[in-house]
């Protein structure tokens, strides 16, 4: 009988979608982020998401990622 990894069970899939929401908390950005599924995904990259208006696309896989916690991103300072 095998028992469930509960490790597994919080991990997100990486590469597995385009378009990704993230928050404040999840900066600094990497691709792949913390709890992503590692045996299949690319060389971590940070991307500089603040500084580009609150999305930032990730050079090895093309995945979106959109800063969604409401407060606009005006040249890299929070308004």
């Amino acid at each position: 009988m095998s028992r469930p990894n509960p490790a597994a069970e919080r991990t997100i899939p990486a590469n597995a979608e385009n378009r990704y929401e993230v928050t404040r908390a999840d900066l600094p950005l990497s691709c792949p982020m913390p709890g992503m599924s590692l045996w299949n995904s690319h060389p971590k990259v940070y991307l500089p998401i603040e500084g580009d208006g609150g999305s930032a696309k990730c050079p090895y896989c093309g995945a979106d990622y959109v800063l969604v916690d409401g407060r606009p991103v005006v040249s890299g300072l929070v308004a």
